[in-house]
């Protein structure tokens, strides 16, 4: 089946002038923030994968106004990923299988992200995607302040020159198995151009050349054995950056090997970073957070009217309130340190 092309689906669900602002101020944001001339932590928050985009909305407009009373200490984006990566098999997100049925139906997948992510920046909102296929990017990139480039897909070439062309800061994780220097070589290619195969606005092959982009940065997320949120960790990663002449930033995500599988781990990841930023530490971004309308996980049945609303479907998550504790804590650490 031909799906449409990139430019048809824009036109349908075109960017107002406010959305379009929200988008270009909130990337200009990241970049003072990477820059370091913005004091404020970064903190990207929100499911595990969208799967309700109505809850998703619930979630978004709660975490607006959080953001507008943490905003002078904090700089939030809504994790809207999109796409899921599996080891082997599972549900691969909204795009793919919006129905959550196996139909695979990506035509409603594309209308649906598109308009889920058009309604988020029109609030105001600032998303950040994982970017896994490279394909959908066409579709989305004018939508999304804040990239990132998976455990799985950091050594691959293809995702390193995608992140060249992109026009908004891109973290990229350490691998599965906690190899850094994966994302920190990712860091070195996505940073200069290059020349490669792309869909453009028709939805065709082409021929582009990137320019290359100076805000990619480590992501570390620990592994599948241990986390490396500690300061010994985050203080090898900024060496090692430093070594190879990279700025020294990193974002520090509190779920997946960080919480060794215990969602509940985030809480004590994010509590321990902020206890670095308190002593000196002001090359760490900010931390992510997965996190929900209500806490935990639960598996896809049929029918679905069976799914509990506000819970993942794929990670566990930590509920809003916990994560609005948290981030409310920033400005008192923040607050310390500019004292």
């Amino acid at each position: 089946m031909e799906l449409i092309a990139p430019q048809d689906l824009i036109a349908n669900m075109p960017l107002s002038k406010k959305g379009a602002e929200t988008i270009a101020t909130s990337r200009k944001t990241l970049m003072r923030i990477f820059d370091r001339q913005d004091p404020r932590l970064l903190i990207i928050v929100g499911p595990c994968s969208i799967h309700n985009v109505d809850e998703a909305l619930v979630f978004a407009r709660q975490l607006k106004e959080l953001a507008k009373e943490v905003e002078e200490s904090c700089f939030i984006v809504m994790r809207a990923y999109v796409e899921k990566p599996r080891t082997r098999k599972g549900w691969l997100g909204l795009v793919h299988d919006p129905h959550l049925n196996g139909s695979h139906d990506i035509l409603s997948g594309l209308t649906m992200t598109r308009s889920f992510l058009v309604e988020l920046a029109e609030m105001g909102m600032p998303a950040g995607t994982e970017f896994l296929t490279p394909h959908l990017a066409p579709y989305i990139e004018d939508l999304i302040s804040w990239g990132c480039i998976g455990a799985r897909t950091s050594s691959s070439q293809i995702h390193r020159q995608l992140a060249s062309l992109m026009k908004m800061p891109i973290g990229f994780k350490n691998s599965v198995d906690g190899n850094v220097d994966v994302a920190i070589n990712a860091i070195h290619a996505a940073r200069h151009p290059h020349h490669f195969m792309h869909i453009n606005d028709h939805g065709k092959l082409h021929l582009v050349r990137s320019g290359g982009n100076p805000y990619t940065h480590v992501v570390l997320r620990g592994s599948s054995t241990a986390s490396n949120y500690d300061e010994a960790s985050v203080q090898k990663t900024l060496c090692k950056l430093r070594e190879q002449e990279l700025p020294p930033r990193v974002l520090i995500d509190c779920s997946h090997g960080n919480a060794q599988g215990q969602y509940f781990l985030q809480k004590k990841a994010f509590q321990s970073v902020l206890e670095q930023i308190q002593r000196g530490n002001h090359q760490v971004l900010g931390m992510m957070l997965e996190s929900n309308l209500h806490a935990g996980a639960q598996l896809i049945y049929n029918p679905l009217d069976g799914l509990q609303p506000g819970v993942s479907v794929t990670d566990p998550c930590i509920d809003y309130s916990t994560a609005a504790e948290l981030i409310s804590s920033v400005s008192m650490v923040i607050s310390s340190v500019q004292s």
